[in-house]
């Protein structure tokens, strides 16, 4: 299987050597966004206004993947201070739909920028018509007479 790299103008450039994302099959690895302005490549001021710029830098991103956010099915919630928990949680409901992806938020010691969140996420889309399914069966079926 190929992987592809997926990127935005509408999001900030990579920081280092990686890709905002990475498409292998179906599949859409998001890196982690920071509240970064893409424009500018400064952090936006406070915890929910970088919160509101991740999920639109995440949105960029998907977009041009092919996807929307509510194609995402898993996300890693990366937090300065999980006082903000409840804050992050209610700009959340903000850019997506239910169900709601899968999570997981740790609070960290620090981010790169001194960000206060960071967000990565797995992206699912939709299969072209035609395509054949993919899986353990079909990696299973090709093994056969091994």
């Amino acid at each position: 299987m190929s992987k592809n790299a997926i990127s935005s103008p509408d999001a900030p450039a990579a920081l280092g050597p990686y890709s905002q994302a990475i498409r292998a099959g179906n599949t859409v690895y998001l890196s982690g966004q920071l509240g970064l302005d893409p424009k500018s490549g400064n952090l936006v001021d406070g915890v929910e206004a970088q919160a509101h710029q991740v999920f639109r830098n995440l949105r960029a991103v998907a977009k041009a993947a092919g996807g929307t956010l509510n194609d995402i099915v898993k996300l890693s919630i990366l937090m300065q201070d999980l006082a903000d928990f409840a804050k992050v949680n209610a700009i959340m409901a903000e850019y997506f739909q239910e169900p709601y992806p899968a999570r997981a938020t740790y609070q960290v010691a620090g981010l790169p920028k001194a960000g206060l969140i960071e967000i990565e996420g797995i992206l699912v889309l939709q299969a072209p018509p035609g395509d054949p399914q993919t899986g353990w069966k079909e990696t299973f079926d090709q093994t056969k007479g091994q």
